[in-house]
């Protein structure tokens, strides 16, 4: 029966065609972030350049999501979803031109960070809201969590397979770069299906007819309604503690591999696989638990966990250990990001909805002020030592905020 329930949304032909083309962009996407942080860390050994990629991925979520939300307004949606596929695949194509060239720098992960990053934040609004167009109401939760199901085995086997193909190209060769770029030809492969799936979807998606509206008008009075609802504001507040102190650990992991567990792409691919099967347990267990109580306190809990976690994996040096706890803070970071999301619609009015999870989706483009600071310490004190800083300071500022912010306690008494 939930079986059955969980699979409904793809008897929609519509939406199983953009489910089909999201899985190809996201196994593109977890692939390449084993491609991009093995190359680059070969190229530089520096675990400071990870994080100025990293910061070139993430920075145009902060200056374009706003302006992705006026184009899925603006223009079919369909539209905007292929030739994003579309363009990101002519890009991979160029930088896997370049690696086979033997030319690839550091500068060219910069480029091409930040054209896939602005590409995400222009096309990701009119991915979200094109769900409710092409599929009953009824089945929107179901569609909903098919797409985080997606993702998630996406994030086990993408880097699993990445790494492994790149390990079996080099054929020992460390310093070979071509299984890197096979594994980025496969990429721009799977955006292009993923453009091709999109537009077999019969619907072009709805367009306003309002083209006039002042986004930043829009933009000043989301701000004003978090600012003026605590509960909301302490929702934000634990989402991006994480982004700013959980998620370092992303960044710095091919560093963490090769430094201090002395792997290779695959046991690399193995680490993020890892994670990404715990993040599937993790939203299992919440599919099971979403009536629990207290939401609130489990909220703050996981955010703890989360940090706890990270530090532990940062004091070990031993594969075994490794795969466990990363597989830990895979499932704490599902069921945090979940829970705070759930919370966070929730508390929010349904015509301020939108505006509040994008917000909420642009905060998490703040990323790399934490990411800055710890790769920094990596830089001079070991990778080890900066996720274990990372991990008690996650633990400790989430208990600074539970403590000082009142609207995070009254959260914490709901249930």
């Amino acid at each position: 029966m939930a079986s059955k329930d969980i699979f409904s949304a793809l008897a929609v032909a519509n939406f199983r065609w953009l489910w089909v083309g999201s899985l190809g962009s996201s196994f593109a996407m977890n692939m390449q972030i084993i491609a991009r942080g093995w190359l680059v860390y070969e190229l530089t050994s520096s675990a400071l350049d990870l994080a100025w990629v990293t910061l070139s991925f993430m920075l145009p979520s902060v200056i374009f999501s706003l302006y992705g939300g006026v184009l899925a307004d603006r223009l079919p949606k369909r539209r905007v979803i292929a030739w994003a596929q579309a363009l990101n695949c002519v890009a991979t194509l160029v930088m896997a031109t370049i690696i086979f060239s033997g030319n690839v720098k550091f500068w060219d992960f910069i480029w091409f960070g930040f054209f896939n990053g602005t590409v995400l934040a222009l096309s990701m609004p009119a991915r979200q809201a094109f769900v409710p167009e092409i599929i009953p109401e009824r089945l929107i939760f179901t569609a909903m969590a098919l797409n985080t199901t997606g993702w998630n085995l996406s994030r086990i086997i993408g880097p699993a397979f990445a790494g492994l193909l790149i390990a079996w190209l080099a054929g020992g060769d460390k310093t070979s770069t071509y299984g890197v770029g096979i594994v980025y030809v496969v990429i721009a492969s799977l955006y292009l299906f993923s453009a091709l799936t999109v537009l077999k979807v019969d619907r072009p998606g709805k367009t306003q007819c309002n083209r006039d509206g002042d986004s930043w008008s829009d933009m000043r009075e989301g701000l004003r309604y978090v600012l003026e609802h605590p509960p909301v504001f302490a929702l934000i507040v634990l989402s991006i503690l994480p982004f700013l102190f959980g998620m370092p650990l992303n960044t710095l992991l091919p560093a963490f591999n090769q430094d201090v567990l002395q792997g290779h792409a695959d046991d690399l691919g193995y680490l993020i696989s890892a994670m990404g099967g715990g993040a599937i347990i993790g939203s299992l267990l919440m599919a099971t638990m979403g009536d629990m109580r207290n939401k609130g306190f489990w909220l703050i809990v996981s955010c703890l966990g989360w940090g706890l976690v990270t530090a532990a994996f940062g004091a070990f040096d031993a594969q075994g250990a490794a795969l466990v706890l990363i597989a830990v803070i895979g499932l704490l970071s599902s069921w945090n990001m979940s829970l705070n999301r759930g919370m966070l619609q929730m508390q929010v009015e349904d015509h301020m909805r939108g505006r509040i999870m994008s917000i909420d989706m642009m905060s998490h483009g703040l990323m790399p002020l934490g990411v800055f600071p710890i790769s920094l310490i990596a830089e001079y004190y070991g990778v080890g030592a900066a996720l274990v800083t990372s991990g008690f300071a996650l633990m400790a500022i989430t208990l600074l905020v539970a403590i000082f912010l009142p609207s995070v306690r009254s959260i914490a008494r709901t249930d």
